[in-house]
């Protein structure tokens, strides 16, 4: 979900609020009612979870619904659980695939430096290793980086890439400079209790990766061959400029801009970001031409009105 700015800060916020929520839950009367039996959440469910293991990791997954597969991929310090709204929709038409990277969610850690190459590389060994094919790619912030990582570094694994609000770099070239201030403060605050805790200590890990990583030069997105859709929201934590950097060089691209929404539109409202995404997947790509096909309507436009 959140790989950029507010990684840390907004994965402790949920998380407390997912706890706040089941605890502040109204006495219930025992005699009156029965125990509700559990029911398995995406990203810990027993039942649809398996592991793997590639370059030393031991890495968690999860596999839904049936059809054309398609790859979901999360943000810095969350895990499947952050893709409840996609799951549930694109499960009842595709193949749903979904991992927990490494040194988060239920997956292993790795001994050295994590880097979003790494992570892209577990993902095509996760391809690899349920013999999908080519499968379309639903990146969301981290998940975007990786996404778009995928169509430069493993090109024939990709038929289609939608990535949402994916950065470049760690700079402000990338980032609104007030968010990174931000956040920066928070992990100031945070820091010595989270040292103290293996998961803290894991977590200030991922989170550091954001402000290292990553390197990507511009051009190498014009190697990306799949069609791709480039999201972000009006109010996002990536700079416009930056997004629209990211849409002009890669040859088959789409642009979607959701208006009054922040990066955290894939949460805030799955229904109008689902419907996005499954219309570029479900749509044969086509590259519309500036001049022609706007003259094309044009005439059309003229016909109609004699």
């Amino acid at each position: 979900m959140l790989s950029k700015a507010v990684s840390i800060v907004f994965g402790t916020l949920l998380l407390q609020g997912s706890v706040d929520a089941q605890t502040s839950q109204p006495p219930t009367h025992a005699a009156a009612q029965t125990t509700p039996k559990p029911v398995a959440k995406y990203g810990s469910n027993p039942a649809a979870g398996k592991t793997f293991t590639h370059d030393g990791v031991k890495l968690y997954y999860e596999v839904y619904g049936a059809g054309e597969p398609l790859l979901l991929v999360h943000g810095n310090n969350l895990s499947i659980a952050s893709f409840e709204a996609q799951v549930d929709h694109f499960r009842k038409r595709y193949r749903v695939i979904a991992m927990d990277s490494r040194d988060q969610g239920k997956s292993g850690d790795s001994p050295d430096k994590i880097t979003y190459e790494k992570m892209t590389d577990d993902l095509a060994a996760l391809l690899d290793h349920l013999k999908t094919g080519a499968v379309n790619v639903l990146g969301w912030s981290d998940g975007g980086i990786e996404a778009l990582l995928l169509g430069i570094r493993h090109p024939a694994k990709v038929k289609k890439i939608a990535a949402m609000a994916a950065n470049l770099n760690p700079s402000e070239e990338a980032f609104y400079p007030e968010l990174i201030a931000f956040v920066k403060s928070m992990m100031d605050s945070l820091l010595p209790a989270a040292k103290g805790t293996p998961q803290g200590k894991r977590e200030l890990k991922v989170t550091q990766m954001m402000f290292d990583e990553p390197h990507i030069d511009a051009k190498a997105l014009e190697a990306i061959t799949a069609p791709t859709l480039v999201l972000a929201a009006d109010h996002d934590a990536i700079r416009d400029e930056h997004t629209l950097e990211i849409y002009h060089h890669i040859p088959n691209s789409q642009l979607c801009i959701f208006p009054n929404a922040t990066h955290m539109v894939p949460y805030d409202e799955p229904a109008r970001f689902n419907a996005a995404v499954e219309r570029f997947f479900r749509e044969p790509f086509v590259k519309k031409d500036r001049i022609k096909d706007m003259l094309k309507s044009y005439e059309a436009l003229k016909t109609a009105q004699q």
